[in-house]
């Protein structure tokens, strides 16, 4: 777990983030392993400090590049999902985004292999988790389409943007018995789904919640 008398951060912030943890179990999260990492990240920490005072509402909120740190609610709901039928071993992110979703994972999990596209995000989130003192993260500035394959197959694979279809390439990288819990669809429309790879070209699709998260883009940005 994250050191949080190291980075000094106050009991009030602490208090806030019981609260924080009480409202998702009250909403149906169960598993008490992504509760206490939800209680252990000072999620302020991955915002911008004009938005700190709104660090621990149930609410996405601006990085910048026109991107979203996603709700404390889907983060512990999808994490949740991804560990449900067991523990993982590498588990590959596309979107480190503000990092706040990596850092969960990373308390979890014994590896994060987390791709941006965006590099100044990258940038920032890298610095964040370098002092919160995880050191189990590998990052890449790449498509996030395109996955990480020449570190796969992964045990999970968790997607924080949403592609109208879920791309190819990501699905080759998961293992056999591997799960991929990802957001599909178009501006319009999106769900969550949870894939289950159980063959060399088998997959077996869960549909779950509606959901609303930034579109999943090509290319890179510097």
């Amino acid at each position: 777990m994250i050191d949080i008398q190291f980075q000094g951060i106050g009991m009030t912030s602490r208090r806030t983030r019981d609260r924080l943890v009480s409202r998702l179990r009250d909403q149906g999260i169960g598993n008490e392993k992504v509760l206490a990492a939800l209680r252990e990240t000072p999620r302020h920490i991955f915002i911008d400090e004009a938005l700190s005072h709104r660090a621990y509402e149930d609410s996405s909120l601006p990085i910048g590049f026109n991107q979203t740190i996603s709700q404390p609610y889907i983060v512990a709901r999808m994490t949740e999902l991804l560990l449900e039928e067991g523990p993982r071993e590498k588990v590959l992110e596309i979107g480190t985004g503000s990092g706040y979703q990596t850092a969960i994972l990373a308390q979890l999990v014994d590896q994060v292999f987390t791709v941006e596209r965006i590099r100044g995000l990258q940038e920032k989130a890298r610095k964040r988790l370098r002092q919160l003192r995880l050191h189990n993260i590998l990052f890449r500035h790449t498509d996030g389409g395109m996955g990480w394959a020449d570190k796969g197959p992964f045990d999970a694979i968790i997607v924080t943007a949403a592609p109208e279809q879920v791309p190819e390439e990501l699905l080759s990288q998961l293992a056999i018995g591997g799960v991929m819990v990802t957001p599909v669809g178009d501006s319009e429309q999106q769900v969550l789904q949870r894939i289950r790879r159980s063959g060399e070209a088998e997959y077996q699709v869960e549909t779950l919640d509606p959901v609303r998260f930034v579109p999943l883009l090509p290319g890179t940005v510097r």
